[in-house]
């Protein structure tokens, strides 16, 4: 069973900056996919960033040249680096692991709890 911790949320003024962390137990194989989604009040849960276990990325065109994911595998840990935060940005944070590894078991997805993100002045 694999699961999901963040941590580093919090408030911050818009302009400022923040580094979420969320840190996988369990075996999530060699083969995943680790991500970022956000939810804000009212609205639906939307991707943010996403990372292979090759290290590809893609991320949401609001947060392009904002935001920056990464991961250690060796921790089996995903950060979300964030800079230049808006107003807007402010949303609960969900980390979310896919494991496509078949050898693992059966393909499954895994969510944090979530970590609430406040930007205001």
């Amino acid at each position: 069973q694999v699961h999901l911790v963040e941590s580093g949320g919090g408030l911050v003024q818009p302009g400022g900056s923040l580094r979420l962390s969320c840190a996988a137990s369990g075996n999530i194989g060699s083969v995943n996919i680790m991500a970022w989604y956000r939810q804000a009040p009212g609205k639906q849960r939307e991707l943010v960033a996403l990372i292979s276990s090759g290290n590809s990325t893609n991320s949401a065109d609001s947060v392009k040249g904002r935001f920056a994911i990464s991961r250690d595998n060796a921790k089996n840990t995903v950060y979300l680096q964030m800079n230049s935060l808006k107003p807007e940005d402010t949303a609960v944070y969900y980390c979310c692991v896919r494991v496509l590894d078949i050898t693992i078991g059966p393909l499954s997805q895994y969510w944090g709890q979530g970590t609430q993100v406040t930007v205001s002045s």
